[in-house]
């Protein structure tokens, strides 16, 4: 996958860079935020190869791309030269969003960026639960104790690493937020917490009551700190001299919000994360299968909307006050489970190829965790795959309930993290929520594969359907040294990720049409064309490694997409000398992305060849 190329048509199908107020991204969507959302173009994103489905959401228009979306957020970021430092601007129609759309947003700006930390200080305390199972590593040992405040850490610092994500989105200085976060968790602070408890005396501020509350693994006070330094911060800007500012404005601020948060923001935030508990413990003590089979059931619908985020605190809030969750991580992990059993049972059912080759794969990325690409290229799409899932995933919710399933550490829900239900009263637990994943996979499946999907099946007039010849020569489109594929310095070409073919470095900088054919690509920076043959073959000819950096510096197109060329026009000049002189390897690789179309893939030229001549010949 040219990664450069397709971030360059998202950007051109979401209106523009102009149109770009903020962009993040989570494991498998690019999450923009747009001046305006109409200036997209959702139907043609969606009909893009690379793209697996659009959601607009919250005030967010996420683009799902997959596993790739980390590479393909750096394009887009480097292609346009956007610096948003992780903020998300708010759309030009805020004020026309619901308060729940903002408050999604918002929880989903915070927490998107902190993910991984939170899934990688949780399974480190699942695999040092492994480890201490499978006598391994001994609990009295130093390693053990190391091993574990290792994977504490994260959580014990939460409140400083909320800060800085809380900063970026709510538009505040990130240094000073997390020295708001570092106040709540001074040794100091926490000491005094202490010693007043104790000795039954209590804490004072300038005569103020601070409550006796430690911080550590704590959510919501920092959140409501920082929301609360979003007014503070403009405000001490505003009134403070420009002289003064620099020295001046970080003082107040730090001394206005510091205090609100240890004598109001600090110990109401507590206050509503222990409100939060004593419902759940309600609800657990009365009604324990209710919650696991709403999330089992419903995350589906809650990731569409964004409001699986809303989870997200929720449980991390469980896990700092009681130890464990059965709120988030239960019902979120059987619900993934059932996603991709209902996924691999389209795979199984299905008769169209397409179908059955995409559903063979993101059933088990949905298994180990991501469910994206599931549901919204499998799943969503053919609607019954959504129902079953949301069966399977409800009746395994509904069992683990019944059985009071908990999840001691925060990681991504998925088989790879069940380690992280094994808890300190032995394994019942973990074997409970293994019989649950079986649910949720098997009757998800079963219903999936009984119900069947409705497949789209065009109806094609025979006599329109052209007959394409079973072989073709392609003509070499420069003139230079003809190198293999594998040779070439880009992995992406290398790997034969993008299809088969073969690399020339040029001796002139001209490209021309090695058939006859249609050009169906041609980007700004016309470093890269695509053609698709009258015979069928769909051609990339990429000139030179990274030369999308230069933006269209030193080529020139001599046609347009869209047009009709014959065998041997002009498609690109490049000045070849210019290009390698600003550090750029000019290697040109020559791939027929359709490859798989062509069992026998014969090429005619090694050595030196000269552009006319012939190079590659494909025969069905």
């Amino acid at each position: 996958m040219d990664y450069s190329q397709l971030a360059k048509a998202i950007v051109e199908k979401v209106g523009g860079k102009d149109n770009i107020t903020g962009l993040t991204h989570c494991v498998t969507r690019l999450r923009f935020n747009l001046a305006d959302e109409t200036k997209a173009d959702t139907e043609g994103l969606k009909k893009m190869e690379g793209i697996i489905g659009v959601i607009q959401k919250g005030g967010q228009y996420q683009v799902v791309v997959g596993n790739d979306v980390k590479f393909i957020y750096q394009a887009v970021m480097k292609n346009e030269k956007l610096d948003f430092d992780g903020v998300q601007a708010a759309p030009a129609d805020e004020e026309k969003r619901s308060v729940i759309a903002k408050v999604l947003d918002t929880i989903s700006g915070i927490f998107v960026p902190i993910v991984p930390m939170l899934a990688g200080a949780g399974m480190l305390k699942a695999l040092l639960s492994v480890l201490v199972l499978a006598k391994l590593v001994d609990p009295a040992s130093q390693t053990f104790v190391i091993l574990n405040f290792m994977g504490d850490a994260g959580f014990y610092f939460l409140p400083v690493i909320l800060a800085a994500s809380a900063a970026r989105k709510f538009n505040v200085n990130p240094y000073i937020a997390m020295a708001i976060g570092g106040i709540l968790l001074h040794p100091t602070f926490t000491g005094m917490v202490a010693g007043a408890r104790e000795a039954g005396t209590g804490i004072d501020l300038f005569g103020m009551p601070v409550r006796l509350s430690t911080y550590g693994n704590s959510v919501v006070p920092i959140i409501l700190a920082i929301w609360f330094m979003s007014y503070v911060e403009p405000f001490v800007d505003r009134v403070i001299p420009k002289s003064l500012r620099l020295v001046l404005a970080p003082l107040f601020t730090m001394l206005i919000v510091g205090l609100a948060t240890l004598v109001v923001l600090g110990p109401l935030g507590n206050y509503l994360g222990e409100g939060i508990g004593i419902l759940i413990a309600y609800v657990n003590t009365y009604a324990s299968w209710l919650v696991p089979m709403l999330v089992g059931a419903f995350t589906p619908l809650m990731v569409m909307t964004g409001m699986h985020y809303g989870l997200i605190p929720i449980g991390i809030n469980m896990l700092a006050s009681s130890g464990y969750d059965t709120v988030a991580g239960p019902g979120m992990t059987v619900s993934n489970i059932a996603q991709g059993g209902a996924s691999l049972a389209v795979a199984f059912k299905a008769k169209d190829a397409n179908i059955k080759r995409l559903a063979s794969s993101v059933w088990l990325t949905a298994v180990l965790g991501i469910t994206e690409p599931a549901l919204y290229g499998i799943n969503l799409r053919y609607k019954r795959p959504l129902i079953s899932a949301m069966i399977g995933g409800g009746a395994a919710g509904l069992f683990i309930g019944i059985f009071g399933v908990r999840r001691f550490a925060q990681v991504a829900p998925g088989l790879l993290s069940l380690p992280a239900f094994i808890g300190p009263d032995g394994l019942a637990n973990f074997y409970y929520i293994v019989i649950g994943c079986v649910i949720a996979f098997a009757v998800s499946f079963v219903v999936q594969y009984i119900w069947g999907i409705e497949e789209e099946t065009p109806t094609i007039e025979t006599e329109t359907v052209p007959v394409l010849p079973t072989e073709e020569s392609l003509t070499a489109p420069l003139s230079g040294t003809v190198i293999k594929l594998a040779d070439v310095a880009d992995e992406v070409f290398a790997s034969g990720m993008m299809g088969s073919g073969a690399a020339i470095i040029p001796s002139e900088g001209k490209v021309y049409a090695p058939a006859d054919a249609t050009v169906t690509v041609l980007l700004d920076t016309k470093h890269a064309i695509g053609l698709r043959t009258d015979a069928g073959a769909e051609i990339l000819i990429h000139v030179g490694m990274d030369t999308v950096e230069l933006g269209g510096k030193y080529f020139e197109a001599h046609v347009a997409k869209e047009q009709h060329v014959t065998k041997g026009t002009l498609l690109l000049s490049f000045d070849a000398e210019k290009i390698k002189a600003a550090g750029y390897d000019i290697t040109t690789p020559i791939v027929v992305t359709n490859a798989a179309e062509y069992p026998e893939f014969v090429h005619e030229a090694a050595g030196t060849v000269a552009a006319g001549e012939v190079f590659l010949t494909l025969k069905k």
